[in-house]
């Protein structure tokens, strides 16, 4: 189906089910304005993507509705709460904004520095282009993320998000989990939709965790209600997984990662419904 929001930030695939895609950190369409206010070269921020996940979610989707941010992450995380401004780099941020620890490391709503390259912006931002970038960018993404949990919750009885990511390597194959699940220790969803995911992932021979190093971001915690009947869980693949050795193109592993979240996605589905998986998968 055709994307239903020409112009906009995002891409909106349509679709039906309990389950509802976000892609939020795949972005790759960077502003020529952005390119110009750069300290680092493109290629230093470039690894602030969840590089190439969102084919993965294209491949793996079936009839999942799905929003996909088309704009990088290092002009507006869509992970982080909008109050979340760096007053190192922006002029309109106040000192009740939100002092996380990711914003005071330098990753707030607009990234301030990049692992392993530093500060990225020449300059600072005023106030105003950090509120156009919020009304363009991070507010309509979620309003249309809350109204398809909100359709998926009214015809289903219940909506689950799943807010795919992805992570560098986090050392040795076999030595640490290579997919990790986030909901915010048990806050943001049912035990029963994570364990469905643990045994997708086991089954496929992959070691799998929960809540650490990543317990889930802004998204899950704003979306995910599970008193109101919505369920949100952040999954973080290893980009080992299905990209190169050099971690910048799809490699050996992707198909098999395509399967894999569709699994997933097919198994939270059937929990959702009631059904085993294999009625899901029919």
């Amino acid at each position: 189906m055709a994307p239903t929001n020409p112009g906009a930030s995002f891409e909106a695939l349509g679709g039906v089910g309990p389950v509802v895609i976000s892609v939020p950190h795949g972005g790759r369409a960077y502003p020529a304005a952005m390119m110009q206010d750069l300290r680092v070269p493109a290629a230093a921020v470039m690894a602030l993507e969840d590089r190439l996940v969102d084919l993965v979610a294209r491949d793996a989707r079936t009839a999942e509705p799905m929003l996909v941010q088309t704009r990088p992450r290092a002009w507006i995380d869509l992970n982080r709460d909008e109050r979340e401004r760096d007053p190192v780099i922006d002029l309109g941020a106040t000192a009740s904004g939100r002092a996380s620890a990711k914003l005071r490391s330098g990753l707030g709503l607009v990234p301030r520095r990049v692992p392993g390259h530093g500060d990225i912006w020449t300059r600072r931002f005023t106030g105003a282009e950090i509120d156009e970038r919020i009304e363009e960018d991070h507010r309509p993404y979620h309003r249309a993320l809350a109204t398809r949990l909100a359709e998926a919750r009214a015809q289903f009885g219940v909506a689950v998000l799943l807010d795919l990511h992805s992570m560098p390597p986090l050392g040795a194959p076999g030595l640490v989990p290579r997919v990790v699940i986030g909901d915010r220790h048990g806050t943001t969803a049912a035990t029963r939709f994570v364990r469905r995911i643990e045994a997708e992932v086991r089954g496929a021979g992959i070691a799998v965790t929960r809540n650490a190093p990543y317990a889930g971001g802004h998204i899950v915690e704003r979306h995910g209600d599970p008193r109101q009947g919505i369920h949100a869980i952040q999954l973080e693949l290893d980009r080992s997984l299905y990209l190169d050795a050099a971690l910048e193109a799809p490699g050996a592993g992707f198909e098999a990662t395509v399967t894999l979240v569709r699994r997933i996605l097919l198994a939270l589905a059937a929990e959702a419904l009631g059904q085993p998986v294999a009625m899901a998968a029919e």
